[in-house]
C-alpha cells in the first residue's frame, strides 16, 4: 500500500508540473511565474509610468505598489506616503512594452482580486503601432468596486470613434469566483478573438470580412501586456479611503502559440 501511495503521489506531482506549463494544442512561448522576490523581472516588465488617462493617474515606479513575493506578483492601490507627490494615491502598473509582444496566440493570467469602492484592476493588451484607439485594445479582465462580475471589452477606432458597438457586440460581462484565484484568458486568431474565464468561453469578437471602413480590425499587429491595479476614475467612481489598500495578486502570466 505504501508503494502504491508513493507511486500515486509521484504521478500527481509529475502531472501537476506538466499541466503548469502546458495546455492541450498550444505551446508555451513566454511566461512569468514570479519566482524571484523583489522588483518585477526587468527583463520582462517595466513600470507603465504616470499619465493623464484615468488608469494612469496614480501609477508609480515604486516597489511599494508592484513587487514579487513568495511566488506571487502584488499590484497595490494605496494612499500616497510621499509628501512631495501631489497624487492622493499610488497604484501598481506594469507592462511588457518594448520587452515582449505577440501577434495571435493564447494568453492566460491567474489572478485574485480584492474589492472596494474605487478599485479598478485590469489585465489587458495594447497594439504596438499607432495611438489609441487606432492601435486597438483588448481588455481580458476589468473589475469595478464590489461587483461580482467583471468586464471583457474590445476597443478600436471602429468601436470608439465610429460608434459601431452592436455590429458586432464589443463587450461582455461574466461572473467569477469572488475572493479567489481565477484564470482570465484570451485566444487570438486572424479572424476572431475569444475570451475566457476558468476555461469557459464568455465572448467572441469576429473580424468583419467585408468591412468598408478599414478600421474594424487593428488586431493584426503585435500587442503587449499591461497589468494594473488602478484606483478611481470616471468608470469606478471616487475612492473610499476606508477600503484601501486594494490589491491584485497574480500567480502567473502565460502566452502560448
Amino acid at each position: 500500500m505504501k508503494l502504491f501511495l508513493c507511486l500515486l503521489v509521484s504521478f500527481q506531482l509529475l502531472f501537476s508540473s506538466c499541466t503548469k506549463s502546458q495546455t492541450p494544442g498550444w505551446k508555451l512561448t513566454w511566461s512569468d511565474e514570479f519566482s524571484t522576490n523583489g522588483k518585477p523581472d526587468p527583463a520582462k516588465w517595466s513600470f507603465s509610468g504616470r499619465g493623464t488617462a484615468n488608469w494612469k493617474c496614480y501609477c508609480t515606479d515604486d516597489t511599494a505598489t508592484a513587487f514579487v513575493k513568495d511566488g506571487f506578483l502584488y499590484l497595490n492601490g494605496i494612499l500616497s506616503a510621499n509628501s512631495t507627490d501631489t497624487a492622493t494615491y499610488n497604484t501598481g502598473c506594469i507592462q511588457t512594452k518594448g520587452k515582449f509582444s505577440f501577434k495571435y496566440g493564447k494568453l492566460e493570467v491567474r489572478a485574485k482580486l480584492s474589492q472596494g469602492q474605487g478599485s479598478w484592476p485590469a489585465i489587458w493588451l495594447l497594439g504596438e503601432d499607432g495611438a489609441w484607439p487606432n492601435n486597438g485594445e483588448i481588455d481580458v479582465m476589468e473589475h469595478l468596486n464590489f461587483d461580482t462580475i467583471f468586464y471583457q471589452t474590445m476597443h478600436s477606432y471602429f468601436i470608439d470613434k465610429l460608434n459601431h458597438k452592436h455590429d458586432p457586440k464589443y463587450f461582455t460581462t461574466a461572473s467569477f469566483k469572488v475572493n479567489d484565484f481565477n484564470v482570465y484568458g484570451m485566444e487570438w486568431y486572424p479572424d476572431r478573438i475569444d475570451l475566457f474565464v476558468n476555461g469557459h468561453k464568455t465572448f467572441s469578437y469576429p473580424k468583419i470580412q467585408n468591412d468598408t471602413t478599414g478600421k474594424q480590425w487593428p488586431f493584426d499587429q503585435p500587442f503587449y501586456i499591461i497589468l494594473d491595479q488602478a484606483l478611481g476614475g470616471n468608470w469606478p467612481g471616487p475612492v473610499n479611503k476606508k477600503d484601501l489598500p486594494q490589491q491584485m495578486i497574480v500567480d502567473w502570466v502565460r502566452v502560448y502559440q
